[in-house]
């Protein structure tokens, strides 16, 4: 078409989209992909090996699953999935040296930005506008145009949704209201909401991403309590909070309990095997964490060579 050919055109029109917006489209999601694994694996991983893993998920494991589901594949008969493929947990690696204390306690490991860490998921709320609004594929007439803006109000609705029942959950499950629940609640009621924002009654898009952030923080405190070590909580909010929202078609939305089922186990299944025998032949090759001084003085002394801080690092003076 960009040559001049006009018959082009008609392909385009009958598809109801161009093929590099739908590139473009997936190359976003992948890349949100790549960023979970880094969120639940960071301060311990060597950097190299995290690389190897990122080019073998966004080349292989990412694209059998988006064939399966969203490419006319086998998933496509009538499961709507909202978990994002990286299913595994951190145990493989193992936890961060003292996040879990010989008495069994665990160290409180908060986050050296706050205001930062509060903008990033206020960037991914708005993000997620694309993600939701984009898959309508299509904004061509009025039809589209109502479509996207219901999505756009279930997805504010559940994420909002989210972080107030979060919120009220930390008190009684923390023994303080925890602004970081609040935050993993917003992300866990975008998660939820994505199997199916285009969902006309509003008020289940307000009960799914509740329910959404409730299963979220009572998530990251389970993986707490069997020593599992995930940095930023991306397992509770993607894996276990994806679930629920998968499921939640059924409810919401008229979805077959039996597809969306299958599709769960199907994707958990190849994405967590072959993760997990990739990490393995990684670990066995190139090692998977990095040394103890390295994890010490951090990663972007040890690996990068720079401060990340540097603001809070003790320089001499000159003469």
């Amino acid at each position: 078409m960009l040559g001049g050919e006009e018959t082009a055109a008609a392909a385009v029109v009958e598809s109801g989209y161009s093929a590099m917006s739908y590139w473009f489209f997936q190359m976003v999601f992948v890349a949100t992909t790549a960023s979970i694994v880094s969120g639940a694996l960071a301060e311990r991983v060597k950097l190299w090996s995290f690389f190897v893993f990122i080019v073998v998920l966004t080349s292989v494991i990412y694209p059998v699953v988006g064939a399966w589901t969203w490419a006319g594949g086998w998933l496509n008969w009538g499961s709507r999935i909202s978990l994002v493929p990286p299913w595994f947990t951190p145990q493989e690696v193992g936890p961060r040296s003292g996040k879990f204390r010989a008495d069994g306690s665990v160290k409180p490991t908060p986050p050296s930005n706050v205001p930062v860490v509060t903008l990033g998921v206020f960037i991914l709320w708005s993000g997620w506008f694309g993600f939701n609004g984009g898959s309508q594929l299509a904004l061509s007439g009025a039809l589209d145009a109502v479509a996207v803006s219901n999505i756009f109000s279930n997805t504010n609705l559940a994420a909002a949704a989210g972080v107030l029942a979060a919120l009220s959950l930390s008190r009684p499950l923390l023994g303080r209201v925890d602004l970081f629940a609040g935050l993993n609640g917003a992300l866990a009621g975008l998660v939820a909401i994505t199997a199916a924002p285009d969902i006309v009654l509003h008020h289940w898009a307000v009960v799914i991403g509740a329910i959404g952030g409730l299963v979220c923080l009572l998530s990251m405190k389970g993986f707490e309590m069997i020593k599992i070590d995930d940095v930023v909580g991306a397992v509770p909010v993607h894996l276990c909070t994806g679930i629920w929202g998968t499921l939640a078609v059924c409810i919401a939305a008229g979805g077959s309990l039996f597809a969306q089922i299958i599709g769960i186990l199907a994707i958990g299944v190849f994405v967590f095997g072959f993760s997990m025998l990739l990490w393995f032949l990684i670990d066995r090759t190139l090692g998977l964490r990095v040394s103890e001084n390295v994890e010490a003085i951090g990663q972007d002394v040890g690996e990068l060579g720079i401060e990340a801080y540097p603001e809070f690092v003790m320089m001499p003076e000159e003469d």
